[in-house]
């Protein structure tokens, strides 16, 4: 009889610890589940779900001058990582070396993998982008150098205004700013009434030193896809950079993180987070106040929003920079745009997928760490002294984390938002069938390509 008590106590002690545990689950997910419920847009946690990629009915700010089709999509999908549109560098050795994706690597969440992403002028690759350098020919206004840290060209459907600043688009946060639209060529783009996507895409052909018409596309072999593509548009009109950024801001909008465990948690899957990644979540969602700029389902701000947080920029983190200095506006992010006083170094507020494997954080590239951008937020002190305390967001304070709480949300951030395959939005060949993202004799060495 006590062999039997003492089995009986085993097993239902046992059983009493493993429910328990199931509760103590059930109740973080609910917590969870709750948080979502309550910031949703949509009232919903579901609100929070990316669709598939080829739901193209489904992908939000699509342009009415240019709705997401598959042979866009295609389309953009091979002119992003084509190398042989590098056809206006700075010196010829330059030619066909470089693409859109030198600046935005699958591996690196589709961003430069190292803190100042450079095109025409460089040389090399290394791992995945960490290694590129300045080509020895060049000098540092000649290199075609972004002036701050490159955004990642994922999840941009939810981005109506793109760079930094919200510069390109002609609706949403721009609306009221067409006299600023005036001060660069470039930028009265904006007056032909196009999304943010289309209208920077077209810029950035040209700022990036490439070239889209009839001879490349024939010489390429990518007319049929133009064809194919924009059959509505003039043949007189169909082979520009206009219509070469309008697919690969088609392709642009199908590049989702929607395999990330977080977004398979939206979309039902409660195991899909651990637990460490559900307590992350629920500081996310409630301590941390993360969700008061973060509250899209990319994690963005809908509408977009600009913000500062009194971080360094580019040219004062000791890094060797170019292009950038003390004297460039865009170091006054939204207000080196739109020219009004309060908006002096506020920025959009970024996406946050994929940011693992990127490395180096903040316009300004500053941080190099998750941990390091969670301890800043935490400690809620400005590190830029050049930033006045009246432009200081008031998100921006003291948080109150502890160790834990800290760990909890790292991990969060670093893997409960991480979808491990971003390469699947990548060809396996280009049309011209270079070596991609580079072409330059040291990454095609670096990169194994024959």
């Amino acid at each position: 009889m006590k062999k039997s008590y003492a089995l009986f106590f085993i097993i239902a002690t046992t059983s009493y610890l493993l429910g328990c545990v199931h509760d103590a689950d059930a109740s973080l997910d609910q917590q969870l589940l709750d948080l979502l419920n309550g910031h949703s847009k949509t009232g919903s946690y579901t609100g929070y779900a990316m669709p598939e990629s080829t739901d193209f009915a489904s992908l939000p700010n699509q342009d009415a001058k240019n709705p997401v089709t598959a042979a866009k999509v295609e389309l953009g999908r091979m002119l992003f990582f084509e190398t042989g549109l590098g056809l206006e560098p700075q010196y010829p050795i330059s030619k066909i070396a470089y693409s859109c994706s030198t600046c935005h690597i699958p591996s690196r969440g589709f961003t430069a993998g190292r803190f100042q992403g450079i095109a025409d002028g460089a040389l090399g690759f290394g791992q995945s982008g960490e290694t590129r350098s300045k080509n020895p020919l060049y000098t540092g206004d000649e290199v075609d150098a972004q002036g701050a840290r490159p955004l990642p060209t994922i999840n941009l459907t939810y981005v109506t205004n793109a760079l930094w600043a919200g510069t390109f688009g002609s609706f949403h946060a721009n609306v009221g700013t067409e006299s600023a639209w005036h001060q660069d060529t470039l930028v009265e783009i904006n007056f032909k009434g196009l999304e943010g996507l289309e209208a920077n895409n077209t810029r950035a052909l040209i700022v990036h030193r490439q070239v889209i018409n009839k001879d490349v596309t024939d010489s390429l072999g990518y007319t049929p896809m133009f064809d194919a593509a924009f059959p509505e548009i003039p043949v007189g009109e169909r082979y520009t950079r206009q219509t070469g950024g309008f697919a690969i801001a088609a392709y642009f909008r199908t590049i989702l993180t929607n395999d990330a465990p977080f977004q398979r948690f939206v979309q039902g899957e409660t195991n899909a987070l651990t637990d460490q990644q559900k307590r992350g979540a629920v500081l996310f969602f409630d301590k941390a106040g993360c969700v008061n700029c973060h509250n899209s389902p990319s994690l963005n701000s809908s509408p977009h929003q600009f913000f500062s947080v009194g971080v360094k920029n580019l040219y004062q983190n000791g890094h060797d920079v170019f292009r950038t200095g003390p004297s460039d506006k865009r170091n006054l992010g939204r207000g080196g745009f739109t020219g009004v006083p309060s908006e002096m170094h506020k920025f959009k507020v970024p996406q946050l997928y994929n940011l693992k494997n990127v490395g180096f954080y903040f316009h300004g590239a500053s941080k190099n760490s998750l941990r390091a951008v969670v301890e800043y937020f935490n400690n809620g002190i400005p590190e830029n002294t050049d930033v006045p305390a009246s432009q200081i967001s008031a998100f921006f304070h003291p948080l109150g984390l502890s160790n834990s709480e800290i760990d909890d949300l790292v991990e969060f951030l670093e893997n409960g938002l991480f979808d491990p395959n971003l390469q699947r939005y990548a060809p396996t060949v280009t049309m011209s069938g270079n070596c991609f993202p580079n072409n330059d004799a040291l990454s095609r060495i670096e990169m194994g390509c024959n």
